[in-house]
């Protein structure tokens, strides 16, 4: 299979580099300035012992001469429709299209752009950030991606997809329940998303202070309630396994729309958090506390957007320089 990574940044070009180390013809597609560093860099990846590059195959989106078989998109939720507007010449009648994106909304946006049969469900899961070079940095083993149809059938394609990225240096599943699958991750990282950015610290910060360890389990509940109202309730050892990772006493966990919070870059909040308290809204669930991070972020967000921005020329289909990826 042809494939087409839409962005090159600490999640698409982590999990195009493995690809292409294991042989898959895979050819990344970005913007002219992030070509011209990955001709002079490579794509690198370090971390974890790695000392990785690779000599990429590039496209901008003038360059796009023919559709390829299978397009991965990986950039951040408020790049998506300017880069399906790069990427709209690389799908064909054939191309699969397999979103790793936070939240539900995009599959919206991708139906609506390319018709709901091109487009399957895709969960990754990856601890990996942009260093300040451009390189890719894996700061933890977790390597991950499911796949499925959005209707949960089983299909050739699905077949040849799930062939093409077995045995690339990351686990694959196939989920007959993809969507489901998407929302219980939304679920975790809006638990510990609200729950890092509240509190302006990680996991353990939190739970050191007197009353810290019922915040985390607190939030979960609400997110957990949104989730089942819309038809995905989450099974009880997964709620089990992510209250105790929001519980854990001295760890260092936190989650990327913190991390943005904190460098004062601009956050997916209304991605992550806002679409999910206005579905809380729309289902009769309430949310107070994820209403109270998500007002805290919309403000931070105003003030960052409204400030004069100094220009850094970076890549609209890179994430944000040392933004981790969604884990």
């Amino acid at each position: 299979m042809k494939i087409l990574v839409v962005g090159a940044g600490a999640t698409g070009g982590f999990f195009g580099l493995r690809l292409a180390q294991a042989g898959r013809d895979v050819t990344f597609l970005v913007r002219p300035r992030r070509a011209e560093l990955l001709r002079e860099r490579g794509l690198r990846l370090t971390g974890l012992d790695a000392d990785d590059v690779l000599v990429p195959k590039l496209v901008t989106a003038r360059e796009i001469a023919e559709p390829y078989d299978l397009m991965l998109v990986s950039v951040k939720a408020d790049f998506l429709p300017s880069a399906l507007g790069d990427a709209a010449p690389a799908v064909g009648p054939h191309t699969a299209v397999v979103p790793f994106l936070n939240g539900i909304a995009h599959m919206d946006v991708l139906n609506a752009r390319f018709g709901a049969p091109a487009v399957l469900g895709g969960v990754v899961k990856a601890i990996t950030m942009l260093d300040d070079a451009g390189d890719i940095v894996q700061l933890a083993p977790l390597a991950a991606i499911m796949v499925g149809e959005q209707d949960g059938r089983s299909s050739p394609r699905l077949g040849a997809i799930e062939q093409t990225l077995t045995g690339a240096g990351f686990d694959l599943s196939v989920s007959p329940d993809i969507i489901t699958a998407m929302w219980h991750k939304w679920v975790f990282i809006s638990t510990l998303g609200a729950l890092t950015s509240l509190m302006r610290g990680a996991v353990g910060d939190v739970v050191a202070v007197p009353g810290g360890e019922r915040l985390g389990p607190a939030i979960l509940a609400e997110a957990a309630a949104v989730s089942a109202a819309a038809g995905h309730p989450v099974p009880a050892p997964q709620l089990d396994a992510t209250s105790a990772v929001v519980t854990e006493q001295g760890s260092p966990d936190t989650a990327s729309i913190y991390r943005d919070l904190a460098a004062g870059r601009p956050t997916e909040v209304e991605h992550i958090l806002g679409d999910l308290t206005a579905r809380a809204r729309a289902l009769g669930v309430n949310t107070p506390l994820l209403d109270l991070a998500t007002l805290n972020l919309r403000v931070h967000q105003q003030r960052v957007t409204s400030a004069p921005q100094v220009s850094q020329g970076r890549d609209a289909l890179t994430p944000a320089v040392c933004q981790p990826s969604p884990a």
